[in-house]
């Protein structure tokens, strides 16, 4: 293989003309195109977001780092292996295996899998594609029908209380308890309603939703505090799974539209992406700058959106053909460089100043204020801080950790997310590239290296794949079996008391969680 791509003549912009190189302008050029792109894929993807606030922040931190070291192996072993071996065939044959058009595609990887691997080599393929489309797939359609449900439907068509305010109550609509504290509110307007978790209605209702052994049954709630919102949850559970119904058959014509069309994946991936980079600085503004506004971040997204757009069809005019080669121009190199710097770069300017504009926010009361919005997302019926009750073990606080407490309890996790990831960003985008491109053309052996090296990453990165989730999986099924039988084993000593004397969470009870009874 090495020979025979040591004798084809490469791109003009690699060193010498060889494929044999890291030193490339157009590649230094996409490197930097990249940054934009998957960064703005990553944070503007709602069902990116969701597997992070599903798992909690050490595991999450961990996850995401893990999911970084596998995402480098794929591109560079797949590109290195099914490339160069698709180059040594293509030039062992005298002519390209597939045109221009099949290789925009993505069909090299599965012709050399077919050609080395015979039809083992396309099930394998297959089965890859298979499970990618189906771990994507799933979370995509899940993500737009959450986007459908709780940010459309229940806040704007069918909210559970009209005009309530984030620092209200959504069972009640008075004020909540820490607000209160703060603005210093009359107690008869502040919220009094009991924790759903600790609510012996709510026990009470789910004890009897458990002795009828179905859940898809409409259960009529008798808890005088949560049970009109519990009814209007299972409503809107009830909506979201039709919504992942609509959605999925929905992506069959949408599927099959872009399939005719004759639009390749490249021109998707990278035309796609300058719609999404003008989303990326607001995004990241809304979690890191208290002064953000939604007017500021709006404008901000517009104007990206509009100046990225221009300067991509302006860029694209300079190529021979122009506007008229509309798919092959869009992704000529320095059209989608200016796309991506201008949408960034505006989005991330007019965000600023719109926010330092409009924003109204004069002292640290204001900034508390303005942070509590996020805090106080919340579902009454599973509060996130049960979620964190094992991490908070020993912390006092009345119904919700401060956010000092949070801070404490999740040090850990924030020191290893910026040391990981400041080492991921080094390894990626420094040493490795630095290494390889101190080699003016690859000799045989450098070549070997660099081809084992990859494997071998992509290796290591599958069996953690394989091995790390079932194991967790076991561990936690085996810990909580063991509180389960703990429970059990204190249950028969002694009888769950009477409501008016003690009760254990609602939660804890009915799945096992409960370690230490809530005195009422």
């Amino acid at each position: 293989m090495y020979k025979a791509i040591s004798c084809i003549h490469g791109p003009e912009e690699n060193n010498e003309n060889s494929f044999l190189t890291f030193r490339s302008n157009v590649a230094f050029l996409y490197g930097v195109i990249e940054v934009f792109v998957s960064s703005a894929v990553t944070y503007c993807d709602q069902a990116s977001w969701q597997s992070r606030i599903a798992a909690k922040p050490i595991q999450g931190v961990w996850g995401f780092i893990l999911a970084g070291l596998i995402w480098f192996s794929i591109p560079s072993t797949m590109a290195t292996t099914t490339g160069m071996a698709y180059l040594a065939l293509s030039s062992s044959n005298g002519s390209h295996l597939l045109t221009r058009g099949q290789i925009d595609e993505g069909l090299v990887t599965p012709l050399i899998a077919e050609k080395i691997l015979g039809s083992a080599g396309g099930i394998l393929v297959l089965t890859m594609g298979a499970m990618a489309l189906m771990s994507t797939g799933s979370g995509e359609v899940m993500a737009i029908s959450s986007i459908i449900v709780y940010d459309i439907y229940q806040t704007y068509l069918k909210p559970f209380r009209n005009a309530l305010e984030s620092a209200h109550c959504v069972i009640c609509g008075k004020t909540k308890k820490e607000v209160a504290k703060r603005q210093r509110v009359v107690a008869e307007f502040v919220c009094d309603c009991i924790d759903a978790t600790k609510c012996p209605g709510c026990l009470e209702d789910l004890r009897k939703q458990a002795l009828k052994g179905s859940y898809s049954e409409k259960q009529n709630y008798q808890c005088p505090t949560h049970g009109r919102f519990r009814e209007y949850n299972e409503v809107l559970i009830e909506f979201k799974n039709w919504c992942i119904v609509w959605v999925t058959i929905a992506i069959v014509p949408l599927g099959l539209i872009v399939f005719e069309s004759g639009i390749d994946l490249n021109w998707i991936f990278y035309v796609g992406a300058i719609v999404t980079i003008p989303c990326f600085p607001p995004v990241l503004l809304s979690i890191l700058w208290v002064k953000a506004t939604g007017k500021g971040l709006i404008a901000g997204c517009i104007c990206g959106l509009i100046c990225g757009i221009t300067a991509t069809l302006g860029a694209a005019t300079m190529y021979e053909g122009g506007l008229n080669n509309f798919l092959i121009n869009t992704v000529q190199d320095y059209a989608i460089l200016a796309g991506t710097c201008c949408s960034f770069g505006v989005s991330l300017i007019v965000c600023m100043i719109g926010s330092y504009l409009t924003h109204k926010i004069q002292t640290k009361d204001d900034e508390e204020c303005e942070w509590f919005k996020m805090y106080d997302i919340d579902n009454p019926l599973n509060p996130w801080e049960v979620n964190f009750r094992e991490d908070l073990k020993g912390m006092s606080y009345d119904t919700r950790p401060s956010f000092e407490q949070m801070s404490k309890a999740f040090r850990t996790a924030k020191l290893t997310a910026y040391a990981a990831g400041i080492c991921c960003i080094m390894l990626f985008a420094v040493i490795i590239p630095g290494i390889m491109a101190s080699f003016p053309l690859m000799d045989q052996t450098q070549f070997s290296m660099w081809l084992t090296f990859t494997q071998g990453w992509a290796v290591v990165m599958a069996i953690i794949v394989i091995v790390a989730p079932p194991t967790e999986e076991i561990m936690r099924i085996v810990k909580q079996c063991r509180k389960n039988q703990g429970l059990s084993n204190q249950l028969i000593k002694s009888p769950i008391p009477e409501h008016n004397e003690m009760t254990v969470t609602t939660n804890d009870y009915l799945l096992g969680n409960n370690e230490t009874p809530t005195h009422v």
